[in-house]
């Protein structure tokens, strides 16, 4: 499903601004979106046949479940494309230069049921091919039209117009990852323990997500193609899921540690607590932002768990799993475990979704830098206090691992 911009910018306010200070009150300039993809796609729009070095990106849609579509994409260019599949790179661009390249990624789709993986035919095994590439592979897609429209996903990067697929043809010897490959042909290693395998292996979890998603993974008999948003979620919770298991047999971090990261109109804040594993994501989002475009007040939508974890899906989404990952990664790194509380809040013009990398990439980040370190909760909330945008009281009435942490003392610290 596309989702259009609603907001109308005077001519005036970009003549002034000219994409350099965001006069408009977005995160991005439009303009400047619109011509770096204009200059990548050029007339390669308006053709039915695209040509260029696919990262490599297949995109697996959810509509129309168990028959659904698939997408092999790519830009209308040849070369080194490996950065338009690179999240850890995306975190250092800015948004216009992350959406134009990821919005001239054109798709060819094909309707497909998730069953063929089990039986793949020769579209789906050229597929399979690009898919397990480590470096990208030069294709070449027969449409049935010219490309159109674009597409935007809170869970998935952005996606470029697509036209239905005729034919696709691998014209480059993909050089495989032999990690992936080895699951790939290992027709008995169930899809729980090929991600893990993968993941240990040193594989990234975009790649991860991506084989899963094809149908490349799984005993063979049951393989199935899956949505990537399902894909993503998936791999964000079964790799949290096991370092989770070895992290809550660690020792506990010694002092509250406060991470706090400031990026394209979003504020990122971690509180880690000397205590046993607990777990707290939260969102508020603002008027005038993705996720808000009409309220008046910011919306807080918040999701918890325990030290034995939940059983139902979070309702806040796949940020959830996406977050939960970043934090259970540098706990296994310190060797310790620590209850996590961590809070996002996302300001006006930040109005277009991009996709859960944006969360994992930036607690990642914000993680590897150095934290403010404290004895007490109450001395780690207020340094966050003057910080956040939203009050402290309302992050706290919602707060399931902050409450806990001040017990009684709660009402004590709300009075002061």
């Amino acid at each position: 499903m596309e989702k259009r911009s609603i907001v109308k910018i005077p001519s005036e306010l970009c003549v002034r601004c000219r994409g350099s200070r965001y006069l408009c009150g977005l995160g991005y300039c439009p303009i400047l979106v619109e011509s770096f993809k204009r200059n990548i796609v050029s007339e390669n729009i308006l053709r039915e046949e695209i040509k260029g070095s696919s990262p490599p990106t297949v995109f697996v849609g959810r509509i129309g479940y168990p028959n659904i579509m698939m997408y092999p994409s790519s830009p209308p260019l040849y070369g080194d494309t490996s950065y338009y599949e690179r999240s850890d790179k995306w975190i250092e661009l800015s948004l216009e230069e992350f959406l134009s390249l990821r919005l001239s990624l054109i798709r060819g789709g094909i309707k497909i049921n998730v069953k063929k993986a089990s039986d793949p035919d020769e579209t789906l095994m050229k597929i399979h091919e690009m898919s397990i590439s480590e470096k990208p592979v030069d294709i070449y897609m027969r449409l049935e039209r010219p490309p159109r429209g674009g597409f935007l996903s809170e869970e998935t990067p952005p996606l470029g117009p697509w036209s239905p697929l005729k034919k696709i043809f691998v014209e480059s010897n993909p050089k495989t990852n032999r990690y992936i490959e080895k699951v790939y042909y290992d027709h008995d290693l169930r899809s729980r323990e090929a991600i893990i395998y993968l993941y240990s292996s040193g594989v990234d979890v975009n790649s991860i997500s991506r084989v899963l998603s094809v149908g490349a993974l799984g005993v063979r008999r049951n393989r199935k193609i899956v949505p990537t948003r399902w894909a993503i979620t998936a791999v964000d919770s079964i790799l949290s899921d096991h370092l989770l298991r070895s992290v809550k047999e660690m020792p506990v971090i010694d002092r509250f540690k406060v991470f706090i990261r400031e990026i394209h109109r979003n504020l990122f804040i971690a509180i880690l607590a000397p205590t046993k594993w607990m777990f707290e994501w939260g969102e508020a989002w603002f008027p005038g932002s993705t996720w808000n475009p009409w309220g008046s007040e910011a919306e807080i939508e918040l999701d918890y768990e325990g030290f034995s974890g939940r059983d139902d899906y979070p309702s806040i989404g796949g940020c959830y799993y996406a977050s939960r990952l970043a934090v259970a990664e540098r706990l296994y790194t310190w060797r310790r475990q620590a209850s996590a509380i961590l809070w996002r809040e996302i300001y006006p013009g930040f109005n277009i979704p991009v996709g859960v990398w944006f969360v994992r990439e930036n607690i990642r980040k914000m993680l590897s830098e150095k934290p403010f370190e404290t004895d007490s909760i109450e001395e780690a909330l207020d340094y966050i206090k003057n910080i956040l945008r939203v009050p402290l009281e309302r992050w706290l009435k919602r707060s399931y691992v902050a409450r806990l942490l001040l017990g009684r003392r709660l009402d004590d610290y709300l009075k002061r």
